[in-house]
């Protein structure tokens, strides 16, 4: 029989129980006791959830408090010396590598975050020394929770994460030169150890992940699959269990010389036919001769239908070359990237709805597929029927297609994406009116949202409370976040966003075209849970979005005040988008809602706008080549046509997650912003070098310190930051501010961290001076 799997499901709960518990635990008002009954708590709902679906294959060790990757550096001894030298309680440090530890004389900081793969989620680094070692902690995590789905009745597949992809994703520690692929020899002897106890356990097959074999790899990384799985391998069946490789996110075409050379021993391959349907044939002809075949074709990554009668025609392909015990029907990846269940959103429509599958919804239709290729069609003819019918309803709905929008495409211009003048021309005008001093601070936008904002946002959607009273509550909040700056001296100024629920949510539920949901959230890291808007149909905006709001701060402000936007990537990328238009159309589409929004903010007296990337370089295809440039080139467009409208004199800003730019530099520069600011705070400040190599002229704002850790760094750390930065920078290029922005902060804190910030670049425009 075909079988059915699921690579992992999402952690939070149907109501963010996690992020609640975990929350609670940090602010000292819940028990480690408790955090972990919670957690255990929602392992076995979930398994049940997936059981009850009908999948045959269920993930465990996919659960996490923070992070899986972050997991694995804590169950193989991988954590650095500076976090076990203070003796903190397990749980403790594992927390205090995911978001740092300020407490009872404690203070280090966090591992840098960055986003996994090409998704919104973030993990955490591998932080590795010159003199590394492994060692497998007592009571591992992935046994323990194999051994607590067993107890409850269910038999689950573990999956961990590759070697090759552990060390291949982690980076030499700030005062190291170690490679980290050059660590395997030492690590493979922990996997092994793992695999024993699993097998030990009852585990008999699991799951493998090495997603980095969907990249273009060096050489060193390449060789390294052989040895690696010539180990693990020749413990199947014996000492340890199956192994079914797992990639995703991208094909493994390209990288078919390490498949034949390396893993056709495995028991089994998974790939991503989601993302490259056109690589299944050559997959197959390179299985090994009794290889089992794993079939995403279960979108992980998106929340709309499966197209099941497509599915089955491409899972009978697979079943007819192989026959139906070698093939699984699987999720293209995780669901961890997809929302929790559809049955929890109340107020949507049931044209939209019908759309939909969220990831409870996902089990039941890797299960549907699975009877389907099994039994036959008629065995889930009214499933297939009605999936069909939902399909047929979507695409030739009204709601998809606006001839305004497309009509509007059709007149864009080249010169609409080019700004009136060159920079130095642009900014000798913008230092006239500005008035800036040498190191400008800022902010990147938001301050923290507290729970009185949060109290009168829910005020206002249940009516409790007028449009108008809450329009004066928002006035009061931006004049208090004003008097904050002016009394930290601050440069240039922010509102703090005390109207906007999310960077990218705000502005959807301003646009035509997009649908939200209610409790569709989906975890960003840590804690942090986003609930991204679905683009449904042609985008425009039907008036102003943030006009009112920033034009009032304008008018109660003595400095410069930033009007702050998504740009127009962002927006597309951290939304759920259509999978029937292509990415650049939609981006063009709302490349153009912004750029109106744009000219308005400068109309209204704002002459600082910053038009937010951070998503620019998650967007970037995972291999460098045509399909890479052809990215780039309609990002780098649209985010130029929606800043270009403006004159000379109004300073356009962008900010960007991650400073490593050194592959695609050249779009960086093309974007022609006049300033950057980039979250670098953990980075190596050596990254910045590139700046120089290609004698960027324009002006940079590299993150001073860390926002989203609670913990609060030094005048001089700062300073010593600064420091770093001015031996790859230029200081008339300089601008000082946070790694992003603040929502997510207390604002004890924040005022620490900022004052330090201030003095220490002032201290540094004193030095400048003398």
């Amino acid at each position: 029989m075909v079988q059915s799997s699921i690579l992992g499901f999402p952690r939070m709960g149907k109501l963010r129980d996690l992020k609640k518990a975990t929350e609670a635990y940090w602010g000292d008002k819940l028990s480690r006791e408790d955090l972990l009954a919670e957690g255990k708590r929602l392992r076995l709902e979930h398994w049940k959830i997936q059981k009850d679906a009908g999948v045959d294959i269920i993930p465990s060790n996919d659960f996490s408090y923070y992070d899986q990757v972050l997991d694995h550096i804590q169950m193989f001894g991988a954590v650095p010396e500076r976090y076990t030298t203070h003796k903190l309680d397990t749980l403790d440090e594992y927390f205090a590598m995911g978001r740092g530890h300020q407490k009872d004389g404690v203070d280090v900081q966090s591992l840098e975050m960055v986003k996994w793969f090409d998704s919104n989620y973030h993990y955490v680094k591998p932080t590795l020394q010159d003199n590394q070692t492994f060692k497998l902690m007592d009571d591992p995590k992935a046994v323990r929770h194999f051994i607590e789905a067993k107890e409850a009745g269910i038999t689950t597949r573990p999956v961990i994460l590759g070697p090759v992809s552990f060390l291949h994703l982690g980076k030499a520690d700030r005062k190291s030169n170690v490679d980290p692929i050059t660590l395997l020899e030492k690590l493979l002897p922990v996997y092994e150890q793992l695999l024993k106890e699993l097998k030990k356990a009852g585990a008999e097959t699991v799951q493998i992940d090495e997603p980095v074999l969907v990249f273009d790899l060096p050489s060193k990384t390449r060789n390294a699959f052989k040895p690696a799985y010539e180990k693990l391998s020749a413990l199947q069946g014996n000492e340890g269990p199956q192994l079914v490789l797992a990639t995703y996110f991208g094909d493994i075409v390209h990288n078919f010389d390490v498949v034949d050379a390396s893993l056709k021993n495995l028991y089994g391959l998974h790939v991503d036919l989601v993302r490259h349907p056109e690589q299944l044939g050559p997959v197959i002809e390179h299985l090994g001769p009794k290889q089992i075949l794993s079939a995403g074709i279960v979108d992980g990554r998106n929340i709309w239908k499966n197209n099941m009668k497509k599915s089955v025609e491409l899972i009978e392909t697979a079943v007819q070359k192989l026959g139906k015990e070698r093939v699984i029907v699987a999720t293209s990846s995780s669901l961890l990237h997809t929302p929790h269940t559809l049955e929890s959103e109340k107020n949507l429509d049931d044209e939209v709805r019908n759309w939909f599958a969220f990831a409870v919804e996902k089990a039941t239709e890797v299960a549907i597929l699975a009877k389907a290729v099994t039994e036959g069609p008629a065995s889930v003819r009214s499933e297939l029927e009605a999936n069909e019918k939902s399909q047929q309803a979507r695409a030739t709905s009204k709601r998809t297609n606006n001839p305004d929008v497309k009509k509007r495409q059709e007149s864009v211009t080249k010169q609409m994406h080019e700004r009136k003048s060159a920079f130095d021309s642009r900014y000798a005008q913008q230092k006239e009116h500005l008035k800036l001093p040498i190191f400008p601070t800022t902010t990147i936008g938001s301050f923290p949202q507290t729970k009185d904002i949060r109290v009168h946002r829910n005020k206002l959607s249940k009516g409790e409370i007028t449009p108008e009273e809450y329009e004066k509550f928002i006035e009061k909040e931006i004049r208090d976040n004003i008097a904050v700056q002016e009394e930290l001296d601050l440069d240039v100024y922010v509102h703090g966003e005390p109207e906007r629920n999310d960077m990218v949510q705000y502005f959807g539920e301003r646009m035509d075209g997009y649908v939200f949901t209610t409790h569709a959230w989906v975890q960003s890291y840590g804690s942090r849970c986003v609930r991204p808007p679905i683009v449904v149909g042609d985008v425009s905006r039907p008036k102003p979005m943030t006009v009112k709001e920033s034009k009032y701060a304008v008018s109660v402000s003595k400095k410069p005040m930033k009007g702050m936007l998504t740009g127009p990537i962002t927006c597309l990328r951290w939304s759920f988008p259509r999978d029937d238009v292509h990415q650049s159309v939609q981006a063009q589409q709302l490349a153009l809602a912004l750029r109106d929004e744009v000219v308005d903010l400068e109309e209204a007296g704002v002459l600082v706008i910053q038009v937010d990337e951070p998503a620019l370089r998650e967007g970037l295809p995972l291999r460098s080549g045509a399909e890479r440039e052809k990215y780039l080139d309609w990002a780098v467009d649209s985010f130029k046509l929606s800043t270009a409208g403006v004159k000379d004199s109004t300073q356009i800003h962008s900010h960007f997650c991650y400073s490593e730019f050194q592959d695609f530099f050249h779009a960086i520069a093309a974007l022609d912003a006049d300033v950057l600011s980039i979250e670098n705070s953990k980075s190596d400040a050596k990254l910045l070098k590139v700046f120089i190599d290609e004698s960027y002229p324009r002006h940079i704002g590299p993150g001073v310190y860390d926002i989203h850790s609670p913990r609060v760094p030094s005048e001089q750390e700062i300073k010593d930051r600064i420091e770093e930065m001015l031996q790859y920078l230029k200081p008339e290029q300089l601008w000082i501010n946070p790694d992003c922005g603040l929502k997510t902060r207390q604002w004890k804190e924040t005022k620490e961290a900022l004052s330090n910030m201030v003095n220490a670049a002032q201290y540094y425009r004193q030095k400048q001076q003398k």
